[in-house]
């Protein structure tokens, strides 16, 4: 059996580590601004991701569960409901959701119908 050993200097071995912290250092900043991104509005994550090179996120990162973790919210059963306003389909008007309870109770339902 052949066997081929590297003998590594001094020298290269502590370039060697330098540069493998230097890298570490490099993914977990990287990680750490992906995941600050994620916990930001959605308008201020799409900008970022838009700038984002290819598919480097979702290729260094646990992406997916990342952001399901990020984006969870902190609602627990009997929680009313957040707040918000959406354009009607034919955009004549915003409709609000704190008004519409107010005069009779409102279901959500989230899904596609395509």
């Amino acid at each position: 059996m052949f066997r081929f050993r590297f003998n590594i200097g001094p020298s290269a071995r502590a370039l060697i580590l330098r540069l493998f912290v230097s890298l570490m250092i490099a993914y977990l900043a990287f990680g750490a601004f992906i995941w600050w991104a994620m916990r930001q509005p959605p308008e201020t994550f799409g900008r970022v991701m838009a700038r984002m090179p290819g598919p480097v996120p979702f290729l260094l990162f646990p992406f997916e569960t990342a952001w399901t973790q990020a984006r969870a919210g902190h609602l627990q059963i009997g929680d009313s409901a957040p707040d918000f306003s959406l354009l009607k389909v034919d955009k004549s008007e915003r409709v609000q959701l704190s008004t519409l309870n107010q005069r009779q109770p409102v279901v959500l339902v989230f899904g596609s119908y395509t």
